[in-house]
């Protein structure tokens, strides 16, 4: 399942702005991960409820895992991406660009 995500850019910080709608989840219950250019957010829900209603045992429950990938501009560092979480809303915030680096040249031998 893929979480609901919402992208906002910058253009005066040079920022690139993504959260992701993780309710009834913890910090601790998600991951994040840096691979080859690709964040990929991760966790697993289970929220649990039960009470009584005019004499009935209600038990609602919503569980499943949540994973969603987005590709970062290239040259983005570790270092350089925040990330923070309130009521359910991861906010992870980036460079819009990175450092590229410089082109390499290849001498004939």
């Amino acid at each position: 399942m893929k979480p609901k995500m919402d992208l906002h850019e910058d253009q005066s910080k040079n920022t690139v702005t993504a959260t992701f709608e993780l309710p009834g989840l913890k910090k601790e219950d998600v991951q994040i991960d840096l691979q080859n250019g690709q964040l990929t957010i991760s966790g697993e829900s289970k929220i649990s409820s039960e009470h009584e209603q005019e004499g009935y045992l209600i038990r609602e429950r919503g569980f499943g895992k949540v994973s969603r990938t987005l590709k970062l501009p290239q040259g983005i560092k570790e270092e350089e991406i925040k990330a923070s979480m309130e009521n359910g809303v991861l906010t992870v915030t980036f460079p819009k660009s990175g450092t590229e680096a410089a082109p390499k040249k290849i001498t004939i031998g």
